[in-house]
C-alpha cells in the first residue's frame, strides 16, 4: 500500500488552482469531471513528487457539504495492488463503507472506506 495524494474541497476552482500553481509552484497533472458534476484537478511538486487533489462539488452533488475553513478534507488515496480485496479486507475487519463502485456515485475500480473519524480513504 502507497500513500499516494491527499484530496481537499475546494469552493472556488480557478482560484484554488491560481493560488496552488502559480503562487505554490505546482504543476497539474491530471483533471477530469465525476458522474454527479464534481470536477477534480491532481496536482504535483516537482521536486518531493507528493501530490494534492483539488475536488470542487456543484451544489447538487451528494457530496456537497457546508464548507468550514479547516475541515476541508476530503479523502486520502492510497495506491494498492488489488483495489477490491483490500476493501473488502477492511469492511470485514470493521470499517465502514463509504463509496464502491456498485454504489450509484462510485467509480469502476475505486473503493472508499472511513476511518474511526469518518476521514474517507480511497483505494485504487
Amino acid at each position: 500500500m502507497v500513500l499516494r495524494y491527499f484530496g481537499i474541497r475546494v469552493t472556488d476552482l480557478d482560484a484554488s488552482l491560481t493560488f496552488y500553481t502559480g503562487l505554490l509552484g505546482l504543476k497539474e497533472r491530471r483533471r477530469g469531471t465525476m458522474s454527479h458534476r464534481g470536477k477534480w484537478v491532481l496536482l504535483e511538486d516537482p521536486r518531493s513528487h507528493q501530490r494534492l487533489e483539488l475536488n470542487w462539488y456543484p451544489p447538487s452533488s451528494p457530496f456537497a457539504a457546508d464548507y468550514v475553513a479547516g475541515e476541508g478534507l476530503d479523502h486520502i488515496g492510497f495506491k494498492v495492488q488489488d483495489p477490491k480485496a483490500t476493501y473488502e479486507r477492511l469492511v470485514a475487519a470493521g470499517a465502514e463503507s463509504a463509496l464502491a463502485p456498485k454504489d450509484r456515485h462510485g467509480v469502476r475500480g475505486i473503493y472508499y472506506v472511513k476511518d474511526p473519524d469518518g476521514n474517507w480513504l480511497e483505494f485504487f
